[in-house]
């Protein structure tokens, strides 16, 4: 993530710490940022000349510029993954070694079309894309240059608690920007306090959309992305049917940035969450803030994907009070706290925690299912029947006991049809009626593999959306 740094000392609300700049470069917060691939300060890349390294990542540098055909500042964002290419002559991209291309010709690709898309969208809380092009063997993205700090950096620069018209101030134009994007079928999903920035004058800006896909149609659900455990909801740890990424992903993330600037610290993961949920919700300590605004939060926090608002416009109403979190089904204990709710359940959600660790290592995964909406993940428990009324008589005679007439044993025909009842279900659902979320997730996978259900219209839509996805992610691996 690139932090766009002030070009003048900021005197903001926000206490951001002071920013001193000069025409060499930045010095203040940023200082220390590994520029040894950097392009020298002076370099012209067409009507730019480069002024200052900005901040650097994994996988490029982003610079101030000047734009001497406009004569304004601009953010440069140059594609140069240190992994895998270093500076060469001049100002030329090198491979560190020839195995690297096609991992390196894959992400230039994922660099480009990033650009494409941003540039296609137009909002004040959006990246702003002016232009982009292919030069010295690697990209360029010219954006609009913001002025501020990030929102991490801001919240380190505050001495007194965030209050409610503040957090409001950093949530509603977050919230439009992210309904511009799903309306688009895109997806951010990696919203986060380092990146987000506060401008000095003006609304908050989305960074890095390296992360985000744009969904062509419904079928196509193949999304990678580097997850932060303490932002990214559940559906973004695994490609589990019933797991499926949309609006309430995204509304995940941004009421995990709001819970982080009231507490001051992350929310628990979501994996950890899903095995057992100790997070404090926000409703049992609001403090200064209203009870509807961290109730809605805390409804956006839910660990599964249906239990949250759906889309934005559900959000904002349940910020606003217009819009109350539904009452959960009846049923015994928290599921709140214990959503996956058995046993069994519970040791496979340990594996998933323990996976963050490696996916976070690993930097990707696959995050994509099918578009049918999850199940509930509440367990009911019915009560037993009550008994029927016995009553006690006096002893017949032996004659009697022998003349009373023996109840007629169950037909075979009966036997089958309640047999059937239970061993012949009608649908994959029906199958795995009963079982967790996590549980019938994978319940449904094993039976439409199984011959009985493989050609259920269920069944076929399931492999219809997985064909999709294979076919994507070898586009994706071709860079096309």
């Amino acid at each position: 993530m690139f932090a766009h740094l002030p070009a003048v000392p900021p005197t903001t609300r926000f206490l951001a710490p002071t920013v001193r700049f000069s025409r060499a470069g930045l010095t203040g917060p940023h200082e220390g940022v590994d520029n040894r691939d950097a392009l020298p300060v002076g370099t012209r890349l067409a009507e730019f000349e480069l002024l200052c390294v900005l901040g650097t990542g994994g996988f490029g540098i982003v610079y101030l510029a000047l734009d001497h055909a406009l004569m304004r500042q601009v953010a440069i964002k140059e594609y140069m993954p240190g992994s895998l290419a270093v500076r060469g002559a001049g100002s030329w991209v090198a491979l560190r070694s020839p195995q690297h291309a096609e991992t390196f010709a894959i992400g230039l690709r994922s660099f480009v079309n990033e650009a494409q898309m941003l540039a296609s969208f137009d909002h004040p809380s959006l990246l702003k894309v002016l232009r982009f092009w292919e030069e010295h063997g690697t990209a360029y993205m010219v954006m609009q240059y913001y002025p501020g700090l990030t929102l991490k950096q801001t919240l380190s620069a505050m001495d007194k608690p965030a209050t409610e018209a503040w957090l409001r101030s950093i949530a509603d134009p977050l919230l439009d920007a992210l309904e511009v994007l799903h309306r688009a079928a895109v997806y951010h999903r990696d919203v986060s306090p380092d990146n987000i920035l506060v401008q000095i004058d003006g609304p908050p800006v989305l960074l890095d959309f390296g992360a985000a896909r744009r969904v062509v149609g419904e079928h196509s659900q193949a999304l990678t992305a580097i997850l932060k455990p303490s932002f990214a909801p559940i559906e973004q740890y695994a490609d589990i049917v019933g797991m499926r990424q949309g609006p309430w992903t995204d509304l995940y993330a941004v009421a995990a940035v709001l819970y982080y600037l009231i507490r001051r610290q992350p929310p628990v993961p979501a994996a950890a969450r899903a095995v057992r949920d100790t997070m404090r919700p926000l409703a049992d300590e609001p403090g200064e803030l209203s009870a509807t605004f961290v109730q809605a939060i805390d409804w956006a926090l839910a660990v599964a994907p249906e239990d949250r608002p759906q889309n934005v416009t559900q959000m904002r109403d349940a910020l606003n009070g217009r819009l109350k979190r539904p009452a959960p089904p009846p049923g015994p204990g928290d599921t709140r706290r214990n959503w996956l709710g058995q046993r069994g359940v519970r040791q496979w959600g340990a594996g998933i925690a323990a996976g963050v660790v490696a996916l976070t290592l690993g930097l990707g995964g696959a995050h994509r299912s099918d578009g049918s909406t999850p199940p509930k993940a509440t367990m009911v428990a019915k009560a037993p029947p009550p008994r029927a009324a016995v009553t006690v008589q006096a002893p017949r005679p032996a004659q009697a006991k022998t003349d009373a007439p023996k109840p007629a044993p169950a037909k075979p025909a009966e036997k089958r049809a309640r047999a059937t009842a239970v061993t012949n279900p009608k649908s994959p659902d029906e199958a795995c009626a009963g079982l967790g979320f996590f549980r019938k997730a994978f319940c449904v996978s094993r039976e439409c593999a199984s011959s009985r259900f493989e050609q259920h219209p269920q069944c076929v839509a399931l492999q219809r959306d997985s064909d999709a996805r294979q076919r994507d992610e070898r586009a994706r691996q071709r860079g096309g």
